[in-house]
């Protein structure tokens, strides 16, 4: 907004007071998106070329901090399977008898904070406990490219079959299109697409999405619930404008007729779930409303987001802040305001009204709101496909053109392209394995068969090959 000394004032302060060495459980969730995602975006900010600081004010506390943060999550990672406890002590780490039970957001959103802080520190740790809980995760889907909602992170199996892309499972859809946009890691889209073309064949009813069962695809729960309505601001990132614009109104609709929008809403009875009537201040649909606006500039958006602010100010404004509403039948409230209402809501609505922060500059959104730079640096380096030296070449006429092995996709090699005649093409899909004994520490170790063009796997015994997961 514009307001450096404020922005420093908080900066300072944080630095002098904050300390992670508390005997407290916390939330790993949580804790990663909303404080250890806070301090990252906020360091990133203090030492970007927009000069926010005194010079010589800042020298990296809040990175110190979230190094400090980040060294007590790794051990709720230590378990068989790679994902992480769902909750741990920030003095003593997890618990005795601590619950093995977590959910697939809880173990699958993680990549994007701890990533972050892999490239800004340099030490790996944090990354690859994020992306191997990640992988694992991918690796428990069904046939369907479904999965579920719950899971027991000791012996890795589904305790939650029934799924949709609300709570429990939202973020992880969003963090594997935001890693790869962030980290330019091929591997991430791979999965996203294959889960969003799940999602869109399983899940969605119209402009609608019910929820179902991650075995057989059948709807088990129909039913709105307001964490959805973060959906068609991921979908605009996609590029999928019109199925946005359908739910986006959908959720609207439900906004106007209630005044806010409700925790969850029975879809199959048309009326409020009975216990869960409250609206907590939530952000999701002013976040899809600002990527709706981004992408097509209609001002209808603009109007909604004007809606949404009258609303906030017309039932939920105290003297103290904000307050979340119990019943949205009654309008009363309750004393307490979340921190995603500074954190996402009012940043989305200030961006839909004023994108000056955005001008020439590309950032994604953590699913709690702190940008983070789409930086080049970050990024991975280019699989050897794009290589030039690992280009191949075929004849046009009299002339000599070189076409890269990812815009031929030719394979195997005794296939021949139909476009391009009776020319032979040689495969473009080879990528050799990193070492040539084939052993391997991770699957990016591996390359990519030449015959059948799968990306070989690494296996529990560290070897690279196409093996088939039961």
């Amino acid at each position: 907004m514009g307001n450096n000394t404020e922005f420093e004032r908080g900066v300072l302060w944080l630095s002098e007071n904050l300390t992670f060495d508390v005997d407290a459980r916390i939330n790993l969730f949580e804790c990663n998106i909303r404080v250890l995602g806070g301090l990252i975006s906020a360091h990133i900010l203090a030492t970007d070329s927009a000069n926010r600081l005194v010079q010589g004010s800042y020298k990296n506390q809040l990175l110190t901090l979230a190094e400090d943060l980040g060294r007590r999550f790794l051990p709720s990672f230590d378990t068989p399977t790679g994902l992480p406890y769902a909750w741990i002590n920030l003095k003593h780490g997890v618990m005795e008898n601590e619950t093995t039970e977590t959910s697939t957001s809880g173990c699958g959103s993680l990549i994007l904070e701890m990533g972050a802080l892999s490239r800004l520190t340099g030490d790996p740790r944090y990354e690859a406990a994020a992306l191997r809980s990640l992988r694992k995760l991918w690796s428990m889907r069904s046939s369907l490219n479904l999965l579920g909602t719950t899971l027991d992170v000791i012996t890795g199996e589904w305790i939650e079959y029934s799924s949709g892309i609300g709570a429990g499972v939202d973020s992880f859809y969003e963090y594997l299109f935001k890693a790869f946009v962030l980290f330019g890691k091929e591997d991430y889209w791979r999965m996203f697409h294959s889960a969003y073309l799940a999602v869109q064949k399983y899940f969605r009813h119209g402009p609608w999405y019910h929820e179902a069962d991650m075995r057989t695809g059948k709807a088990t729960y129909w039913q709105l619930t307001s964490l959805q309505a973060f959906w068609p601001g991921l979908q605009v990132l996609v590029g999928d404008i019109p199925a946005a614009n359908s739910s986006h109104r959908e959720f609207v609709h439900v906004w106007e007729k209630f005044g806010v929008q409700p925790e969850r809403y029975l879809l199959d009875h048309q009326m409020l779930h009975p216990t869960e009537k409250y609206y907590p201040l939530r952000p999701e649909l002013a976040e899809s409303t600002f990527y709706l606006y981004q992408a097509t500039k209609d001002p209808w958006y603009m109007e909604v987001g004007e809606l949404i602010v009258n609303s906030l100010n017309l039932y939920t404004k105290v003297e103290g802040g904000f307050a979340s509403i119990r019943d949205v039948t009654t309008m009363q409230m309750e004393d307490h305001q979340h921190s995603f209402f500074l954190a996402e809501t009012c940043k989305y609505l200030y961006l839909l009204f004023d994108d000056s922060f955005l001008v020439d500059r590309n950032y994604i959104f953590t699913t709690e709101g702190h940008p983070l730079p789409v930086l080049s640096s970050w990024h991975e380096r280019l699989p050897e496909t794009y290589i030039p030296t690992n280009w191949t070449f075929f004849k046009v006429q009299t002339q000599r053109r070189k076409a890269s092995a990812m815009s031929l996709q030719v394979c195997p090699a005794t296939t021949l392209n139909p476009i391009h005649g009776d020319q032979q093409v040689e495969s473009a899909c080879h990528v050799p394995d990193a070492r040539s004994d084939h052993r391997c520490f991770s699957h990016d170790d591996c390359g990519v068969d030449a015959i059948s063009c799968r990306h070989r796997s690494c296996s529990i015994a560290g070897y690279c090959g196409l093996w088939l997961y039961i």
